[in-house]
This record gives C-alpha cells, structure tokens and sequence, in this order.
C-alpha cells in the first residue's frame, strides 16, 4: 500500500491526500546517493591529485616522475570536471534545492575557493605540458630554481584552500551561515 504523503494530516479526507509511491522515494534517495558519493569520489580526486603532484615534485624530475606528473595532472582536470558537474547537479537537482545553496554565503565562499583553486593550478599545468616534447624524447625536463619554488607555492596554496573548502562544505551542511 502506498505511504501517505507527509504534508496531509489525518484529518484529512483520504480521497484528497495524494499518495506517495514508496518506490520513487527509494529510487530518489538512491539516485541522491550515488552523487553524494560521486562528489566524494570527485573531492577525493582533487586532493589526491594535488597531494601526489606535492610529493613528486622536485628540482631535477626524472622521466620516469615527470610522466607521472602529467598524467597526475590529467587526473586532477577529470576530477575538477566531474566536481562541477556533480556538484552542480546536486545543487540544482538533489539534496536542499538552489535556493538553500544560493541564499548561504558559504557556498558562495566555498565555490569561489574551488575557483581559486582551479585558477591557481593553470601555472603547474601549463609547465607540465610543456614538458611534453621533451618527456616524449625521453628527457627529463629542466626545472629552474624559481619555477619549482612557484610549483610547490601553488601546490601548498591549493592544499590549504581546498582544506578551507572543505571546511565551508561542514559548516554549510550544519546550517551554519544562513
């Protein structure tokens, strides 16, 4: 028998009071699941990515560290991609509705970081790609003094703001900032 819908009292006539399909709600909650889990799986990416690139970055890359590089940075561009498109989704078509997200300045603060982010990571990735014709040669690429400190200042810059991203992501799911 299907549930009643919450917003009918019992005192409502049975014949008015629409009736909620239980497998809807279960499909819906399923489906808001999987991109709850898809924009775990897309967070995850970043930092993960952004991490690894911290660990592997030197003075003097090898071939062999500079192709992980890259692909590492591909890596980071798929995840950032599937961020905004999920996150997006989630916003407009799941969870609390636009308008929650709109009207909370948090989320306002914490997209704005995420570009941030991305804005801060164009550096690394420009260098990375040039290093492209040389790695195909099986060179490693040269990294003067001031590029890989630029690198490494970026890469610490993502890490803490995606770490204040995140802590948006808390205070905002809690209420907080409304």
């Amino acid at each position: 028998m299907p549930a009643k819908n919450k917003a009918c009292s019992e005192t409502t006539a049975p014949d008015l009071c629409p009736k909620v399909n239980p497998y809807l709600i279960r499909t819906s909650m399923f489906t808001s699941a999987l991109f709850a889990f898809l924009h775990f799986v897309a967070v995850f990416g970043i930092v993960g990515t952004i991490f690894f690139e911290w660990q592997t970055m030197s003075r003097t890359p090898t071939v062999a560290a500079a192709k992980r590089l890259q692909l590492c940075d591909r890596w980071y561009g798929a995840s950032a991609t599937m961020l905004l498109i999920v996150g997006f989704l989630r916003v407009f078509y799941f969870e609390k509705g636009s308008t929650f997200y709109m009207s909370n300045p948090l989320f306002h603060a914490k997209l704005g970081l995420f570009v941030l982010v991305g804005l801060l990571s164009i550096y690394p990735t420009v260098r990375f790609i040039k290093w492209g014709p040389q790695t195909r040669q099986g060179l490693a690429p040269v990294v003067s003094e001031s590029e890989y400190q630029r690198i490494m200042t970026l890469l610490r810059l993502e890490v803490v703001l995606l770490l204040a991203a995140a802590l948006c992501a808390s205070l905002m799911a809690r209420g907080i900032g409304l």
